[in-house]
């Protein structure tokens, strides 16, 4: 399974989670709506019941992504949601019907086939949240369901199978908690896990399996914008660094070796703003640019299985296209009967010319398709229900931008309400989080009620720090120019007074994770231009942050964020905490948490609310016991949107 980037606003995919129905365990009597056994809801005012009906049809979507190929049969696995929690299913057909095969209580996002014949598939669960995946095999005979790491308080994943098919490499934290080591395992036989190269840090992940299977090529990423490649000879344990340290930063991702294993294709950013495609000659450890006619970030590459054709995925401001690219005649194409959206989980299929992929645009939620290659049939494998939605009634964004402080241009993604409301309309601005992320023009889900239904505007922006514009404009916001990042949302602010359809004096931001951070900081420092303000699962202190977040990912955040045991680091994020400036905080301020969140821990959401209960600002606090980093149970989803509705209509809507 290999780790998609993650480019859609956290905080969009917490609003428009899909749920089936209201759960019936939250429905209580006296005409209210009663959090679950798992919530705690402090400051909120009584929920009424009729809220739920309300915004039924707008909790009822749900939406399928790509998991793995058959490998000798043409049928798919996906991942979607028919209950409280995504499960893996089975789809034989294109537009066939979805078979599930996993009933858990915990969320299942991803699987692997066994790579000849398809008889058991793996797949990783965590608990509550916590993200200490466990790997489990599923067999496809009896369904029957085995453990296969340790069961523990580690983190394993990654998993990428050998050549012949009877072995998969993966990284694991177990031996200590922070680092991220390398081991192989036959998936059959668990006794025979065994640990093939202990390394430091946590941003170590096997990549590929040479075509002899001795070798395994292995990513070290330090950041974002810079990362290594190295080579793990399985008999030697001889390791070796095949891209020496750059004068400048440079990322290597998305590598495989070539069909021959004389070399790796690969995307870098090295020599380039984007990453582009490119070939290493492991002889002479040279790199060889492929393609360089596209002046945007090729974010995913997959080899044909004859090896002669490379898929590449570019995100270009936003939407994704599909390429081929010929390795013998050096030619490239562009596949046009993609549908336009933002797109992830490319994956050739095992025998054949076919390409699967994920799609989500503004009016679909995420589907599979699958492209012929040689007769350019495409073919749609699921199609997500709307749950009562029209998809020609629903917005379609407009990229919008506004010159910063520094004279830089920043863009956005911004929904307008129809034309029927009439008057500037109130804006919510929605913050991604990463940072380094990016908002994409796909399915809005339940947010689409406050466009439709209250005629709120949303503005997405890709402050400076977000990917998908070139290796600098990411590393904007690194260390000490944190606050610039902020300044951007300043400006916009600005823009958002000259807009003849928007109401600069009705603004409420709301963000996720580190779009979390940049809520809480709006709030300091623009608490006189808004009305109020959403954070989810975000960051009040950078110190303490980095303090109490697990130790895997620790040097990783460091790498952007800056590193708290210098004193002046130390100095810079106390000043610029929202904590630090809570009293500063005079508008409404909803604060949402994940008690078992590993990566923003849930010490920084009540920090924060028990600082600003202190200025005698309204503070509402909601924490799932359940959850880690925002949530994805249905019963839990539901009831942090009734909640999100009823404070927009009270702070956002109502009287000044």
């Amino acid at each position: 399974m290999k780790k998609e980037q993650r480019v859609i606003s956290l905080v969009v995919v917490l609003i428009m989670a899909c749920v089936c129905e209201s759960s019936q365990s939250v429905l209580g009597q006296g005409g209210q709506i009663h959090p679950g056994e798992n919530l705690v809801a402090q400051g909120l005012p009584p929920i009424p019941t009729s809220l739920a009906g309300e915004v039924r049809r707008y909790t009822e979507s749900r939406s399928a992504s790509l998991a793995d190929w058959h490998p000798t049969e043409r049928s798919i696995l996906i991942s979607t949601r028919f209950a409280n929690t995504a499960q893996i299913h089975r789809v034989r057909q294109p537009g066939g019907a979805r078979t599930q095969l996993t009933f858990f209580d915990e969320p299942i996002n991803g699987a692997t086939y066994e790579p000849k014949a398809g008889r058991y598939f793996l797949f990783a669960k965590d608990v509550g949240g916590n993200e200490f995946r466990q790997i489990y095999r599923y067999d496809a005979a009896d369904g029957r369901v085995t453990l296969l790491t340790d069961g523990g308080r580690s983190q394993n994943g990654g998993i990428e199978w050998s050549t012949g098919g009877d072995r998969i490499a993966y990284g694991s934290t177990r031996r200590n908690g922070a680092d991220r080591d390398i081991y192989v395992m036959d998936p059959l036989d668990p006794t025979t896990d065994r640990l093939v190269l202990q390394v430091p840090g946590g941003g170590w992940q096997v990549l590929d399996w040479s075509p002899s299977d001795r070798e395994l090529l292995i990513g070290e990423t330090i950041s974002i914008s810079d990362s290594r490649l190295w080579l793990l000879d399985l008999q030697t344990r001889v390791q070796t660094l095949l891209t020496e340290p750059d004068s400048e930063s440079v990322s290597y991702r998305n590598a495989q070796f070539s069909k021959d294993g004389k070399g790796l294709y690969l995307t870098t950013d090295k020599d380039s703003e984007f990453q582009r495609l490119a070939y290493m000659d492991l002889a002479t450890r040279k790199i060889a640019v492929f393609v360089d006619s596209i002046p945007w970030d090729v974010e995913a590459l997959d080899l044909s299985p004859d090896g002669r054709k490379i898929a590449l995925g570019t995100n270009e401001a936003g939407i994704s296209m599909l390429y081929l690219f010929d390795i013998a005649s050096r030619e490239l194409q562009r596949v046009d009967a993609v549908p336009t959206g933002a797109a992830g989980g490319l994956r050739w299929r095992p025998t054949g010319t076919e390409l699967a992929f994920t799609i989500s645009s503004a009016r679909s939620p995420s589907d599979v398709y699958s492209i012929d290659v040689e007769t350019g049939e495409l073919s749609r494998w699921t199609e997500s229900e709307l749950g009562g939605l029209v998809a020609t009634e629903l917005p379609e964004p407009r990229l919008v931008s506004w010159t910063s402080f520094d004279r830089r241009e920043i863009t956005g993604f911004l929904y307008e309400p129809s034309s029927c409301f009439s008057g500037r309309r109130p804006v919510m601005v929605v913050i991604h989080g990463g940072p380094e992320g990016q908002s994409r023009p796909g399915f809005l889900g339940r947010s689409n009620y406050f466009l439709n239904e209250l005629g709120v505007a949303l503005l997405l922006p890709n402050v400076r720090g977000s990917t998908g514009y070139g290796k600098t404009f990411v590393t904007l916001d690194n260390g000490m120019k944190r606050e610039d990042s902020v300044k951007d949302i300043g400006v916009l602010l600005d823009w958002i007074a000259k807009q003849p359809n928007l109401d600069a004096s009705r603004i409420m931001v709301m963000g996720g994770s580190y779009g979390g951070y940049m809520t809480l900081a709006c709030a300091t420092r623009y608490s006189d231009r808004i009305r109020c303000a959403i954070d989810i699962v975000g960051i009040s202190n950078f110190n303490t942050f980095l303090k109490n977040t697990e130790s895997y990912r620790r040097d990783l955040r460091r790498a952007e964020y800056g590193d708290e045991r210098d004193p002046a680091m130390q100095e810079f994020f106390e000043r610029i905490a929202p904590l630090s400036n809570a009293a500063k905080i005079a508008k409404p301020l909803f604060v949402v948490q994940g008690g078992n969140d590993p990566r923003v821990p849930r010490s920084e959401a009540e920090q924060m609310v028990e600082r600003v209960a202190k200025n005698g600002t309204p503070v509402w606090y909601l924490m799932a016991k359940d959850e880690g980093h925002g949530f994805r149970k249905k019963e839990n989803v539901d009831f942090q949107f009734y909640a999100t509705v009823l404070f927009v209509r009270q702070h956002l809507l109502g009287p000044s």
